[in-house]
């Protein structure tokens, strides 16, 4: 079984940036595609970047590509999520998820706001 730990989510201005952090201990990290996903409030979770398991391949939800970028170090159990130009609409709960298809792991959350 994979825990999850996310850090370095804030609060920002508008066109300021972030960068998040998952670190994972456990299990096998390399076994899994990782993803984050975010939850306002009042709307449901959704993916919005996720990284196959060696990070040859990326998916970005269309609200944030181009701004976020994901990366993940295998050696070090971490995916990462650099977030750029950020907007009020980012404001969210964002969350890690370890995907082993069919099912995986969730972190705690981290949660940033950006005000404009």
């Amino acid at each position: 079984q994979l825990q999850l730990v996310e850090s370095g989510g804030g609060s920002v201005q508008a066109g300021g940036s972030l960068k998040l952090a998952c670190v994972a201990s456990g299990g096998a990290f390399d076994a899994y595609y990782m993803g984050w996903f975010r939850q306002a409030p009042g709307k449901e979770r959704e993916l919005i970047a996720q990284i196959t398991w060696s990070g040859e391949s990326t998916y970005y939800h269309n609200s944030v590509k181009g701004r976020f970028t994901i990366s993940r170090d295998n050696i070090k159990k971490m995916v990462y999520l650099q977030m750029n130009s950020l907007k009020p609409e980012d404001t969210a709960v964002y969350y890690c998820y370890a995907d082993l298809g069919g099912g995986g792991f969730w972190g705690q959350g981290t949660q940033v706001t950006v005000s404009s």
